[in-house]
């Protein structure tokens, strides 16, 4: 169902666009429904847009990602996008919704320039909510469609002014469109169909039969027919508009698609999405009708023939209503979903590509939402109705799906019956009831889920956009604002905290006294990353996880805003041991507090504005151009929301050095746009540019470069070098450290790789370091060994194994040989040190790690070491390693005299030596040895060490082994 929201216009609503850093989720996809599509007239670019306050563009052809475009948003709706558009020419993407109400009591028209992404021009003053938007066909208007009886503008798209409006309607308008000949179809809740003319004077006006809510309207590609669904019913009405002149047969009903099976569905509709295909030979329609389709429940869009009096056939599309459909010019379609998803059908009815987002599905799971007596634990389903259930236990910092039923801590479903509290007509529902009275929620927000708490005194109701804590007399106690729909609840049995699940994929704690939120998780739906934050943005993360979260930041009414992945402020906010204290203090001061005593860490001093790392756009070229020169110009521009100087430019080409330009000093705030040479292979290729401040690098932004030029085919193709610093300790001068296999490990490792030698590299040079050779001094001799070694046509690796420890500050050191743990600075090796090789190596480079193994550490058994940082950090666009570690979490490293070494070294040699090229491939990449390591580390040690991998999102998958 699609709620019509009707505001009025108050000055009470004026307020000021926020300042402050508003935290946001960002996995590449949307978190939230997508309700319109937009293409341009060649089908190169699709946009969409999303309740989730983001619009995307894509390429049409393959689903890949170009941009994120982010209008600036408040909280609450404010910066919901309900409807997207292109122009024809693929110039400018048009956006809005619940956009600028908040701050100025009306609605905003926002306009994008699509290949730079900057917002070029604001169309104001709309007295309510933005439905629809459409472009004529020649660009010239555009067209927007209201809530409430606010009815339709037409603006000039020469210079955004009004051209026409009718705001004779009695209710929301919900769709539009144009024809060949400039004429506007639209419907309104109201009942009508209304078609204008040319110059949008209105030239018809008439109901339909097919229901009492007209949604969806298509103009049949030759102008002479309208397609109108509706939204209270599965029929589908094809109207007469073929004169171009008002005349009594405009919008006569001629006929309707066969819809006979779906009659018995009064609660169904194939009428939130219409369209015709780009010839008119068929008709397709799509809404909330799902159907059963071989096992599997999906909504469906059907398909007629014969300009929908023929047979027809339903696609299998979604895994929830459909929300619109544009044709493309192959015959085939566009669509979207409310999943959020969006997808490809072609002419031939092969699904092309459904794109769906990476969070988890909490819906219909309310007995299999559990949580700990103290609310550290929790159990959920990554899917509807608690299917792939996982835990996530908050002081081990786990994520498990394979050992459920090992868990020893008890956890609880909801409380949802006791003796004198009855809560009824809670699920999707106006008017939730206790013991018969109504529950009073805000204007038509629906109830999701409930949960009693342990003292039988109060309750919890989840709702579409607020949580509620009601006493058992049905007295409001306290109401918060929520990010999305409420599908689970829980409180803790101790009663302190209550849980919920949300629909934009979070878990979020609340503190049950006054329902202030003081912990949010988001598990990807990869079943593998994880990220914790409080409200300040203090985070836990799983190895890959901290881009998954960042900071909104709004640059006025006028401006896109900019958004920055919290892994660029890691030094600062990755606070595990905060996380933690969380529920020891149930507040964040006090937790960030007590983790700076413990630690002896500072509190924040630079506020996070003042940290905010440089922003990049490529000017030219366009992303995917076609070369046919190795010799490429890029001209970028570098702006500095923080006022801080850039201080360096890297240039990387397919994730590794290609050029850099240090000690560029740009004007603070200013923007500076220069022009760097590239030399590009003779394939297809990616270059991306970062810029550096004293604080942190900016996110990278990237081209693709399509080759068009001539191979030399027959010119010798030179194999790379392979250097590889091979380490493990099993023996250190302090008995209390002593390993049984790292230095096997080591040893086994080098071996595996230097029988690559004549297949993938042309050479395998090797040093390698165990026991009492691996002394603090050998270790830095070695990392400055391959730095100067390693040139960019090769490859570096770097295997450690042996003890890793963190000092109380957070700082990682790897134990040598000779370590002593009571001088760390002294005689451990600084995880610097490692990261400053790393940087400073041009060739692609790989960081195995297997440092997490138990023992009696630093005077007391504390478990493993924290090494999430240091993947992270190595595994950043601006490092460019891809980092392979052993275990996550607090789990231990482990090995057994049985497997001859470690499990994960034993994985690994395997892997390398052909055991991870499944399809017989006759090579190993990145990406197959990540499958490999994973899964055979989870069957050697019964699924309790969980070994990890993360690679920049600037290297593609790659070749690291040869099988022979």
């Amino acid at each position: 169902m699609v709620i019509g929201f009707i505001l009025e216009s108050s000055a009470a609503y004026a307020a000021d666009i926020p300042k402050d850093p508003i935290l946001k989720i960002e996995t590449g996809m949307h978190t939230a429904t997508i309700r319109r599509v937009g293409i341009d007239a060649e089908n190169r670019y699709l946009v969409t847009g999303s309740e989730d306050k983001t619009v995307r563009l894509w390429e049409l052809s393959t689903g890949r990602l170009i941009k994120v475009l982010r209008p600036p948003i408040g909280e609450g709706n404010e910066g919901a996008i309900y409807a997207v558009t292109m122009s024809p020419d693929g110039r400018t993407i048009a956006a809005a919704g619940w956009t600028g109400w908040e701050w100025d009591g009306a609605a905003y028209i926002y306009f994008f320039d699509r290949e730079s992404g900057v917002l070029i021009r604001r169309i104001t003053g709309l007295q309510n909510i933005v439905y629809h938007l459409s472009y004529s066909k020649d660009g010239k208007f555009i067209a927007a469609t209201l809530s409430g009886n606010n009815g339709v503008r037409v603006y000039r798209t020469s210079d955004y002014s009004l051209m026409a409006e009718d705001r004779d309607y009695a209710n929301n308008s919900n769709g539009c469109d144009f024809d060949v000949y400039g004429r506007l179809v639209t419907t309104s809740d109201d009942g009508f169909i209304r078609l204008y003319d040319r110059n949008f004077k209105l030239i018809a006006k008439k109901r339909s039969q097919g229901g009492n809510r007209p949604f969806a309207v298509s103009f049949s590609p030759d102008g002479t027919k309208v397609a109108v669904g509706f939204d209270d019913s599965t029929k589908v009405d094809v109207l007469d508009s073929g004169p171009s002149t008002p005349d009594p047969r405009l919008l006569t009903y001629l006929y309707s698609p066969d819809t006979a099976d779906t009659s018995d569905l009064t609660d169904r509709n194939l009428g939130f999405a219409i369209s015709w295909s780009q010839d008119g030979r068929y008709l397709y329609a799509g809404g909330t009708y799902p159907k059963n389709m071989n096992g599997v429940w999906k909504f469906i869009i059907r398909k007629w023939w014969d300009e929908g009096k023929g047979k027809h056939i339903d696609l299998p599309a979604a895994a929830n209503s459909i929300m619109h459909i544009l044709p493309l010019n192959n015959r085939g379609i566009v669509f979207s979903a409310y999943d959020p998803g969006f997808g490809i059908y072609n002419s031939g009815d092969q699904n092309i590509f459904y794109k769906t987002s990476y969070i988890a599905d909490y819906r219909d799971n309310y007995d299999g939402f559990l949580v700990s007596n103290d609310g550290s634990g929790i159990q959920f389903g990554y899917e509807l109705w608690g299917n792939s259930p996982a835990r996530f236990s908050i002081p081990d910092r786990l994520l498990d799906a394979t050992l459920l039923s090992q868990y020893s801590t008890i956890l609880s479903p909801p409380v949802t019956s006791v003796t004198g509290m009855s809560i009824t007509d809670w699920k999707f529902n106006f008017s939730p009831k206790i013991n018969g009275k109504v529950l009073k929620l805000d204007q038509h927000e629906t109830s999701r889920s409930f949960a009693i708490s342990p003292d039988r005194q109060s309750f919890i109701l989840g709702a579409d956009w607020h949580i509620y804590l009601f006493d058992r007399n049905g007295r409001e106690i306290w109401s918060v604002s929520t990010p999305g729909a409420t599908w689970g609840v829980n409180i803790s049995g101790n009663g302190k905290v209550a849980v919920a699940a949300f629909s934009d994929g979070t878990i979020r704690w609340y503190r049950m006294r006054d329902g202030k939120e003081i912990l949010a998780l988001f598990p990807h739906n990869d079943k593998k990353r994880w990220v914790m934050w409080t409200p300040s943005g203090y985070y836990d993360a799983s190895p890959g996880a901290d881009e998954i979260i960042g900071w909104h930041i709004n640059n006025g009414k006028d401006n896109a805003a900019d958004f920055f992945p919290i892994s660029r402020f890691r030094a600062t906010y990755y606070r595990p041991d905060v996380v933690a204290k969380i529920f020891i203090t149930t507040d964040e001061s006090e937790a960030i507090r007590f983790a700076n005593d413990e630690s002896g860490r500072k509190a924040q001093e630079v506020s996070l504005n003042r940290m905010l790392p440089p922003v990049v756009n490529i000017i030219s070229p366009a992303d995917g151009v076609a070369v046919s020169s190795t010799d490429i110009t890029v001209r970028f521009a570098i702006r500095t929301p923080s006022g801080e100087p850039v201080t360096g430019i890297k240039v990387l080409l397919d994730g590794r050095p290609a050029e850099t330009q240090r000690g560029v000093a740009i004007v603070p705030k200013g923007e500076d746009i220069r022009d760097i040479k590239v030399a590009v292979p003779e394939k297809d290729s990616e270059i991306s540019i970062i810029a550096e401040n004293k604080y942190s690098a900016s996110e990278p932004v990237s081209i693709k470069i399509k080759w068009r030029g001539e191979t030399k085919k027959d010119e010798f193709i030179i194999k790379p070098k392979l250097y590889v610093l091979s380490i493990g300790i099993s023996k250190y001068e302090d008995k209390t450290l002593t390993l049984g296999l790292a230095a096997k490990d080591a040893k086994d490792f080098a071996d595996s790789v230097v029988k690559q030698k004549n297949g993938l590299y042309r050479d395998v040079v090797v040093k390698v370091l165990t026991n009492e050779k691996a002394t603090k001094d050998e270790i830095l001799d070695g990392l400055d060994w391959l730095a100067k070694e390693t040139t960019s046509k090769d490859v570096a690796m770097i295997f450690l194994a042996g003890h890793g420890v963190n000092d109380p500050t957070g700082t990682f050191y790897f134990l040598p040989a000779n370590a002593n743990t009571e001088k760390l600075k002294r005689t451990g090796v600084i995880f610097s040190d490692i990261l400053t090789t790393v940087d400073s190596l041009a060739g692609k480079t790989i960081v195995f790690l297997d440092t997490c193994h138990s023992g009696n550490i630093m005077g007391t058994r504390r478990g493993a070491a924290d090494i999430t940082a240091i993947v992270n950090e190595l595994a950043s666009a601006e490092r460019g390693a891809v980092v392979f570690a052993s275990s996550t979490g607090r789990q231990y490293s482990q090995e057994k005299e049985e497997w001859g070494n470690g499990a994960f070294t034993k994985a690994l040699v395997e892997g390398l030596g052909g055991k991870a090229d499944f399809m017989g491939k006759g090579k190993v990449t990145v990406n197959m040895l990540d499958a490999y390591i994973s899964e055979r580390v989870k069957e050697l040690t019964r699924g309790t060490q969980t070994p990890t991998t993360s690679k920049p999102k600037t290297i593609p998958d790659f070749p690291i082994a040869v099988t022979k």
